[in-house]
């Protein structure tokens, strides 16, 4: 074997080789809720990314000698931009490391979890996604309560208040229909606005909402109101986020006739 020869077999193996990434659910805070194999990519992790609704059970369950990095968001404090994150991330994967990246609720549900796999995947890194529980789920797993109902809500509707800034209003009209459960991440600071989008979309205001705040964790809290009612209530802040709010429209609601035929008139 020639000298360049062994150097270059000595440099190929001297390189690291690229690591993983898994986007990995936390579900919606109780780490009981975790997946089988979220815990096992815990358990397994050199280095966890996580975001700020994690709950410290979660990551006490991870493998003790992986490294954790917080990169989570809050309004006004963007410390941690998508770029950022999707750039330390492919990093360490590069180094070798099996990464997690861990995100409250279900990766795949306004989590931005495609431009993280992108980022892997232009990097020729490996790239999962492992589910968990979203909120949703969980709220009305806490509340004892189905999110459809057989002959009252056979539609289920999961949507965002929060969109990105210049993109247009949500089409409401579509968004809530009769037999339309819908339910509303990321809602907290928008019910002023949305529930003025449901008036003019012609949806009754006397429908039932509930809003339940930190849903599966020991600080959990709910109520029960009405669209018309769901402003007042909100601005009094005794349900501050993480809350997910439901938006009830049954069938056999007795406004529902009346209000389809004002949805055609303006179609």
């Amino acid at each position: 074997m020639t000298p360049l020869s062994m150097l270059r077999r000595w440099a190929t193996r001297s390189a690291p080789q690229p690591g993983s990434i898994a986007l990995v659910g936390a579900g919606p805070g109780a780490a009981d809720l975790l997946t089988l194999r979220a815990l096992r990519h815990l358990q397994q992790a050199d280095v966890i990314f996580y975001d700020r609704l994690v709950d410290p059970a979660v990551l006490g369950l991870a493998r003790p000698k992986a490294s954790r990095v917080f990169v989570g968001k809050e309004v006004g404090a963007n410390d941690w931009p998508q770029e950022r994150i999707n750039a330390v991330i492919v990093a360490a994967a590069l180094q070798g490391q099996r990464v997690v990246r861990l995100k409250s609720g279900d990766p795949g549900i306004f989590g931005r979890a495609t431009e993280e796999l992108e980022a892997a995947r232009a990097a020729g890194i490996a790239v999962e996604i492992v589910p968990g529980i979203t909120a949703a789920s969980a709220a009305c797993a806490s509340l004892g309560r189905s999110l459809t109902e057989r002959g009252q809500t056979d539609r289920l509707m999961l949507a965002t208040a929060t969109c990105r800034p210049g993109d247009p209003e949500p089409d409401w009209a579509e968004m809530l229909r009769p037999g339309t459960t819908l339910a509303l991440y990321m809602g907290v600071r928008k019910v002023a606005a949305f529930t003025a989008g449901l008036r003019r979309a012609g949806v009754p205001m006397d429908l039932e909402v509930t809003i339940v705040s930190s849903a599966s964790t020991a600080a959990e809290r709910s109520t029960v109101t009405t669209l018309a009612a769901l402003p007042a209530v909100m601005q009094a802040g005794d349900l501050p986020s993480p809350s997910i709010i439901f938006i009830r429209w049954p069938k056999q609601h007795r406004a529902a006739g009346a209000v389809l035929k004002l949805v055609g008139k303006a179609v």
